[in-house]
């Protein structure tokens, strides 16, 4: 498996957030970074659809802090979480549109112990098990917000498409509006699912964070 090439383009991110935060699963998450390269498999995502959601940062419109969700899709929105996490969303739709997908949970396969440096000393698999360890493990801040996955040191890999019998669809968990929405996608069977993980293809057993 190459961990940065093919890197995905520009109309894979130009599509619904819903269908991008499925079609995300498998892919691969890299940051080329003076301490040296961090990947990992994407395993969870959450999709946030704008001016139609009341959980995403859109949908009472543009504001200096969501910008880059109205922008072209396929860069990076980093929000900082309760003062405590940076989050990593990949922007989604056409221009003007706002949508964006919450990488929740990544299987680490590269850059390890950088990542453990930062603080998580638990079991591999949980290193990258949420979207706050994201942030860390990736030393990502609110400079990396706007970083477009297309180009530059950090970027998106085609990886390996996860065939739909592999894929659990739920609730988002750790939101307090629209949560019935059917929005996020994990892979069935991996250990480094945040939270409760579902365990059937599209049933809804997500109860908690």
């Amino acid at each position: 498996m190459a961990l940065t090439s093919p890197r995905l383009k520009r109309p894979f991110f130009s599509r619904d957030p819903v269908v991008l935060a499925r079609d995300l699963l498998g892919r691969i998450l890299f940051y080329r970074t003076p301490d040296g390269l961090l990947a990992g498999r994407i395993v969870e995502t959450e999709a946030y659809t704008g001016a139609a959601d009341p959980a995403s940062h859109a949908y009472r419109g543009r504001t200096p802090r969501n910008a880059v969700m109205f922008g072209a899709a396929g860069h990076a929105y980093v929000y900082f979480s309760y003062g405590v996490h940076y989050c990593l969303n990949v922007t989604a739709d056409a221009p003007g549109v706002a949508g964006a997908v919450l990488l929740r949970a990544l299987e680490p396969l590269t850059g390890i112990e950088i990542m453990r440096r930062r603080g998580d000393h638990g079991p591999e698999v949980r290193l990258l098990s949420g979207p706050g360890k994201i942030g860390r493990g990736f030393g990502l801040s609110l400079k990396d917000s706007g970083r477009d996955f297309t180009r530059g040191p950090l970027g998106l890999a085609a990886g390996t498409p996860v065939d739909d019998r592999d894929v659990a669809v739920s609730r988002r968990i750790g939101i307090s509006r629209a949560v019935d929405l059917p929005y996020r996608f994990s892979v069935i069977g991996s250990r480094s699912v945040s939270g409760r993980a579902p365990t059937l293809p599209g049933r809804d057993v997500a109860r908690g964070g």
